[in-house]
């Protein structure tokens, strides 16, 4: 059935007037975004800050685990008698998965930059 006071019509005519408004700024946030990386790329201003964050931030991503692991692997030497020593092999442990974390967000940085 029809509505004779045109209601349904008018919320279509607002929903596809809003879808519109909504694509015209999606298309206006990606053109500003990939003018900036444009315009980075042009005038490689990579300056040393960058670079430095960069570091820190993979250095981060690799310490994090590692004293993790080594505290997990302490907890459990206090509480566990063992031959082994715990606090040495998840310290192993934790630096494999943060240079696997460093490796991992690195190679994704790289590939969205495309330097494959």
């Amino acid at each position: 059935m029809t509505d004779p006071s045109g209601t349904a019509d008018q919320d279509t005519t607002k929903d596809i007037a809003s879808d519109e408004m909504h694509s015209r700024e999606m298309q206006r946030l990606v053109l500003r975004k990939s003018l900036r990386r444009r315009r980075a790329r042009l005038y490689n201003q990579d300056s040393i800050w960058v670079w430095l964050g960069t570091f820190g931030l993979v250095g981060w991503t690799v310490m994090v685990p590692t004293l993790a692991g080594l505290a997990f692997g302490v907890f459990l030497d206090d509480r566990v008698d063992s031959s082994l020593s715990f606090a040495i092999t998840f310290l192993i442990a934790g630096v494999g998965v943060g240079l696997s974390m460093a490796w991992y967000w690195v190679r994704q940085e790289s590939d969205r930059d495309g330097d494959t």
